[in-house]
């Protein structure tokens, strides 16, 4: 078997349904399975995905046992000769990992690859590259000083070596993976990705940016930035640099101090947020199936204006609600018009396939909203 994508899931069942519809369509021509996860979702993911994925291989974990040891439970019973990890909170277009898994062949000494991940609002996640976060570089980090986090050297839809990949797509050799040890599990959760990256180069591999190949990646599904954010991730950190780095008493007192002025910076930044947004004043949807105008101009209260998907790209919808029928366009056809269209006072939501919701997100560190029709 050429693939193995692993899903971890905890509590977003409606964004799994839709990243399982996707990552199907985006495998139809290739030897692959997809294993999900669930770590005790308290929600209707587990018997949604026995009701409507049959074929998928379902882990249901009694406990949350932490990102870094349900993975590791997942490639253990994985067959492909490559596994990717993906987060639930993700879409994909269909021509994902046939594109990453041809560019992943024709590289030597290869360890793990990402790709372009865009938020629900149409925008790039920085995260997507990143360089190592020596101690250093962390507390500047902490201060808001984040260009030496982030992989600028390398342009966000360019494709290049870097250091460090996210754990919401990592795409590697299963040999690799085990070689390494996969994930560490004295991390629960955050800071794992940083940890396996390190490792992987550190065996002697090459971890790759693919800026070419883009995901959705809704974030703020599974990235609360809450003082409880703050304190998981930089405690990660910590576990992170007292592997592999020398530390001593002042830097961890140092970290401490990053991690209260970062709190009281978060604060700061959501009371300027608090400002009023634009209001929606339109509302499009991209599709040609007018029983499903019908139902969600019924669901929503609102009048929607049929939208086509070949949208001149001079031209501007501002201020709009834009919904996007995926049973009429394709995913990568509407991460392009997201983008096209992003920054504009635009909200996006899409309608998975053959399904009777629209799901989206419209800040990369808030819940993002599911309306049932």
């Amino acid at each position: 078997m050429k693939l193995s994508v692993i899903i971890l899931n905890y509590n977003v069942c409606y964004f799994l349904h839709q990243c399982i519809l996707s990552v199907q369509k985006a495998i139809e021509n290739l030897d692959a399975e997809i294993i999900v996860v669930d770590n005790n979702s308290s929600d209707e993911s587990c018997k949604m995905v026995k009701k409507h994925f049959p074929d998928v291989i379902l882990i249901e974990n009694k406990e949350n046992v932490g990102f870094s040891k349900a993975n590791n439970q997942a490639v253990k019973v994985a067959s492909g000769e490559y596994v990717c990890i993906l987060n639930p909170d993700t879409a994909v277009g269909k021509d994902i990992f046939s594109e990453t898994l041809n560019f992943v062949d024709a590289k030597k000494n290869l360890g793990a690859l990402g790709v372009y991940l865009m938020d629900g609002t149409g925008n790039f996640l920085p995260e997507s590259k990143r360089n190592l976060p020596t101690p250093a570089v962390s507390l500047l980090k902490l201060t808001g000083f984040t260009q030496k986090y982030y992989a600028t050297q390398v342009f966000e839809t360019a494709n290049g070596a870097i250091d460090v990949l996210v754990g919401a797509f990592m795409l590697m050799k299963r040999k690799v993976y085990n070689e390494v040890g996969g994930f560490d599990e004295d991390y629960f959760m955050y800071g794992e990705d940083i940890d396996l990256s390190y490792k992987i180069t550190r065996a002697g591999y090459k971890n790759y940016y693919l800026g070419s190949e883009t995901i959705l990646h809704y974030k703020g599904e599974s990235t609360q930035r809450d003082d409880a954010y703050f304190d998981r991730f930089y405690g990660a950190m910590q576990i992170f640099y007292r592997k592999h780095f020398d530390t001593n008493i002042l830097f961890d007192k140092s970290v401490a101090t990053g991690v209260s002025l970062a709190k009281k910076t978060r604060i700061f930044k959501e009371n300027k947020k608090k400002k009023s947004a634009s209001s929606i004043n339109k509302h499009y949807i991209f599709t040609e199936n007018i029983d499903l105008v019908e139902k969600l101009m019924d669901a929503l209260a609102v009048p929607l204006q049929m939208a086509s998907k070949n949208v001149h790209p001079l031209v501007s919808m501002q201020n709009s609600l834009l919904i996007f029928d995926s049973d009429y366009m394709g995913y990568s056809e509407i991460f392009s018009l997201m983008k096209q269209l992003k920054n504009k006072g635009n909200i996006f939501r899409i309608k998975p396939f053959g399904c009777n919701f629209i799901i989206g997100s419209d800040k990369s560190d808030e819940k993002g909203g599911v309306l049932v029709f």
